[in-house]
């Protein structure tokens, strides 16, 4: 089967890239990275997984918000580079900037989010606040969600979800370990039945819900 052009947006360590790579090394990813967008240069906790993209000879380009006078500034520098890939699909992986997806890539961006959407989402629900905040709200399972992203923080048609049981035991730090675990699974998941043409979107593509072929 051939593989899809994957496009891999990323605003930290990239650890959720590094298992794009791993997978695809032992032949489990239906896709090719052909390009990085980082949110933050080289050096801002990154240089790990910049590095091996260099070793890896895939093109990383830094568009930080920053550097931007405006948000249309940015977003249009983001364009622009998702327009020379021509990627078939791209993936938001631990990035932090909201992004208007053009209208043409809508259904084609997909993000994974570590809670139970619609629960622990939205604008600030990233990184270890989901995790401490899923704990203290006393719920009983955790998890994550692969979903096709729109124009608005953690919302889209889901893909698909993996569950975590929580314990007493639990501490934020064992939580995120384990929904990371299950994250490492889902989004290459969820990539191939895209890669398969196993994913179609009923209804609106912003809203909508998502049917997975057999």
């Amino acid at each position: 089967m051939n593989k899809i052009k994957l496009l891999v947006m990323i605003s930290g360590g990239g650890t959720t890239l590094a298992n794009f790579l791993d997978v695809k090394a032992k032949g489990g990813l239906l896709a090719d990275v052909v390009c990085v967008i980082s949110s933050k240069r080289k050096d801002s906790g990154n240089s790990e997984i910049i590095e091996r993209c260099e070793s890896e000879q895939i093109p990383v380009h830094y568009i930080v918000r920053s550097e931007f006078n405006s948000k249309e500034e940015f977003w249009a520098a983001q364009d622009e580079i998702v327009n020379q890939y021509s990627p078939d699909l791209i993936t938001l992986a631990g990035y932090l900037k909201l992004w208007r997806i053009p209208e043409n890539y809508l259904g084609r961006v997909m993000n994974i989010h570590p809670a139970l959407l619609p629960k622990f989402g939205g604008k600030g629900f990233y990184g270890m606040h989901v995790h401490e905040t899923v704990l203290n709200s006393g719920e009983k399972e955790s998890g994550c969600t692969v979903h096709f992203a729109n124009n608005e923080y953690d919302s889209g048609p889901i893909i698909l979800q993996k569950f975590v049981k929580i314990t007493p035991e639990d501490t934020a730090k064992s939580i995120k370990d384990r929904v990371f675990e299950q994250e490492c699974i889902a989004y290459p998941e969820a990539i191939n039945l895209f890669a398969q043409n196993k994913l179609e979107i009923i209804g609106d593509v912003n809203s909508g819900t998502v049917k997975i072929a057999e």
